[in-house]
C-alpha cells in the first residue's frame, strides 16, 4: 500500500464535513476541522490547464471523498485531495515549533552525503554546510540533476530530503523505496502531512505548515498569494523520534533561512 492509499486509510469512516474549499493560483485551501494546504498543480504536462468538472459543488463532499482525488492524473484533483487530508489535523500535534527544516537538514548534514528532491531557495545555504549536496529537478536548473538521476545519485545519500509535492504527483513512493535503510530522510513543504503515517513509509522528519489564523490565509489564496505570505502560518517539524531541538543552528543562521522562506 502507498503512502497515498495509507494517508486517506487513516481518516475515521464517518464522513468530515467541508466547510470550503478554494483553488489558489498558488496554493489550495480546504476547511474542515482545520484548514488545510497544499501546493496548486494547476497544469498538465502539456503545460494546459486542468479544470475540476465538479467546480462550484466540491465544498458538498466530505473530507474522504475529496482525499480521494489524490489518486487522480489530474493534479489540481491530488492538490484539493491533499488539502482536505491536512484540513483535518491538529495544529496542535506534538509538533516541534518555530523549527526551520533547513537548520535540520544542515545539523543531520553535516559531514555527511545530502541528496535533495526540489530545489529550494535554501541550496546554496545549506551547500556550505554539508559535505555533498546532489539537488534532483524535474526542470533542472544550473547544478541540479535531472530526477532522472534519482536511482544513481538517492541510494549514495545519508541525509535525504523529499519536497511533499511528490506526493501530488505520485512520485514519492518510488523515490522513498530508493533510500537506503540507514539514511535520514525528510519530507517538506507547506504541502506536507504533518501525520504519523508518514512514518511507517521510512520517513524521520515532516517539516511543514500549520495554519494559526485561517482568515488571513484564506485571503492570501484567494488574493493569488502564498501561503506562506500569510500572517497565519507557522512552520513546524513533526519527529518520528524525540530530538532536541537545541542542537540546531544559531538564531542568526535561522534568521537568514527564514527571509528566504520555503
Amino acid at each position: 500500500m502507498g503512502i497515498i492509499d495509507k494517508l486517506i486509510a487513516s481518516l475515521p469512516a464517518d464522513p468530515i464535513p467541508v466547510r470550503d474549499v478554494i483553488a489558489g493560483v498558488r496554493w489550495t485551501a480546504v476547511t474542515s476541522h482545520f484548514c488545510g494546504l497544499a501546493a496548486s498543480l494547476a497544469f498538465g504536462s502539456d503545460g494546459r490547464p486542468h479544470t475540476l468538472p465538479e467546480a462550484g459543488y466540491l465544498h458538498r463532499k466530505s473530507v474522504q471523498e475529496l482525499a480521494q482525488g489524490m489518486h487522480e492524473t489530474n493534479l489540481l484533483e491530488a492538490s484539493i485531495g491533499l488539502a482536505a487530508y491536512n484540513s483535518t489535523l491538529s495544529p496542535d500535534s506534538g509538533c516541534l515549533e518555530n523549527m526551520n527544516a533547513f537548520d535540520l537538514l544542515a545539523y543531520l548534514g553535516k559531514g555527511k552525503k545530502v541528496a535533495m528532491v526540489g530545489h529550494f531557495p535554501q541550496v546554496e545555504w545549506l551547500q556550505e554546510r554539508v559535505d555533498k549536496l546532489w539537488v534532483l529537478e524535474k526542470r533542472p536548473r544550473p547544478g541540479d540533476y535531472p530526477a532522472e538521476a534519482a536511482p544513481k545519485i538517492i541510494p549514495q545519500a545519508e541525509v535525504i530530503a523529499i519536497t511533499a509535492m511528490t506526493i501530488l504527483n505520485h512520485t514519492i513512493d518510488d523515490l522513498l523505496a530508493l533510500c537506503p535503510p540507514p539514511a535520514k530522510v525528510m519530507v517538506l513543504g507547506p504541502s506536507a502531512p504533518l501525520s504519523p503515517v508518514l512514518f511507517d513509509c521510512g520517513v524521520d522528519f515532516i517539516s511543514g505548515t500549520t495554519v494559526t489564523d485561517e482568515q488571513e490565509v484564506l485571503l492570501t489564496i484567494m488574493q493569488g498569494g502564498s501561503a506562506l505570505q500569510a500572517r497565519g502560518t507557522r512552520k513546524v517539524i513533526l519527529c518520528k523520534e524525540p530530538f532536541d531541538g537545541s542542537l540546531l543552528a544559531t538564531k542568526s543562521d535561522r534568521g537568514r533561512i527564514y527571509s528566504q522562506g520555503e
